[in-house]
């Protein structure tokens, strides 16, 4: 959820405050370049949020303990390592998600996703 709500506020902003003409004047393919920063953005979000909790599950699963044994290890620190691997990854499929759904909306004949 809060990756579909980041990418629809991202299209919005985008279009608010930067692609501000009316939307119908953009070309397809700047809606759909649009659409993939959006979708880009929404996935660095996504990464921020979730990185944390997700490294210290990954680490539980893989030599168990509790939170606070390896937290004591590991620190506020240890649960950001990787995130920028994880920003790279997330960001750039998500940014392709929405990218190809737009783009198969477009392809049928539909409007890319937000704006005006």
């Amino acid at each position: 959820m809060v990756k579909f709500g980041a990418f629809e506020n991202t299209v919005k902003a985008f279009y608010s405050n930067i692609f501000t003409a009316p939307k119908e004047t953009y070309s397809k393919s700047t809606k759909l370049m649009i659409t993939f920063m959006s979708g880009y953005f929404a996935g660095i979000f996504c990464a921020i949020v979730s990185h944390p909790a997700d490294t210290m599950v990954s680490i539980m699963n893989k030599r168990g303990g509790s939170v606070g044994e390896i937290y004591g290890e590991i620190g506020f620190k240890g649960l950001w390592a990787g995130l920028g691997t994880r920003i790279f990854m997330i960001g750039t499929l998500t940014g392709l998600q929405w990218w190809i759904y737009d783009s198969f909306k477009v392809a049928v004949g539909l409007q890319t996703t937000g704006g005006k």
